[in-house]
């Protein structure tokens, strides 16, 4: 004869909602910590000069030096679009929150490229060369590029990861607005009150028979 045996079989345990909504919050703050940081770096330091040197001018030599903003513009106008995105991604949701979350993905890669290409760019220092001397041909002596681009694209490389957490987490991040939103559960229904009807009172009667009352029933 055969026993059964009466030892139960371990169950996975499903996930707590708490534990959920807790790596949300952790990944919402981490995106928005890294494109706030990003922006603010990306926008102060293209403001820095990115390169020098010298031009001939009158049988001298004067320094010359170009900034970010002079360099390429590209970082700074990529920045300000991601911190726009960044913004845009709690007021959307479905497709619309992974449209801005790739475009803040996009901000901080295309920022980070520009801010790259423009470390060893010459042409800004050229130009502001020829603006001095008045010599269309002159040409910087001496250029060197100091490490603020590089500074530039390490804030845009925060951008793009907060758009790739925006990518992967967004949608358990909560759109704005949404603490005031049902979870779906149906809303109690609100307590009659008790309706005091005057039979003295022609338009009390015509109100108790709407409501299904018998306008005549004391108490």
């Amino acid at each position: 004869m055969g026993y059964v045996s009466a030892v139960p079989v371990p169950q996975p345990r499903a996930a707590r909602p708490g534990a959920a909504s807790s790596g949300a919050r952790r990944s919402l703050a981490a995106a928005l910590l890294l494109g706030a940081l990003g922006s603010t770096v990306v926008l102060l330091s293209a403001g820095q000069i990115w390169a020098e040197g010298t031009a001939a001018v009158g049988g001298g030599t004067v320094p010359v030096e170009a900034d970010g903003g002079t360099v390429t513009g590209v970082p700074t106008a990529l920045a300000v679009v991601g911190l726009a995105a960044l913004v845009a991604v709690f007021a959307v949701r479905r497709t619309g929150r992974a449209l801005v979350s790739g475009l803040l993905a996009l901000s901080g890669a295309g920022a980070a490229a520009a801010a790259v290409l423009g470390a060893g760019d010459s042409s800004a220092l050229d130009a502001e060369a020829a603006r001095i001397s008045g010599n269309t041909a002159a040409a910087v002596d001496g250029l060197s590029h100091t490490a603020w681009p590089y500074v530039t694209a390490g804030g845009a490389l925060l951008i793009l990861i907060a758009g790739l957490f925006a990518l992967r987490f967004g949608k358990s991040w909560p759109a704005m607005g949404g603490r005031y939103e049902r979870s779906g559960a149906p809303r109690p229904a609100r307590r009659a009150t008790a309706a005091t009807t005057d039979p003295d009172r022609p338009e009390d009667l015509w109100k108790a028979l709407d409501r299904g009352e018998d306008p005549t029933h004391g108490g």
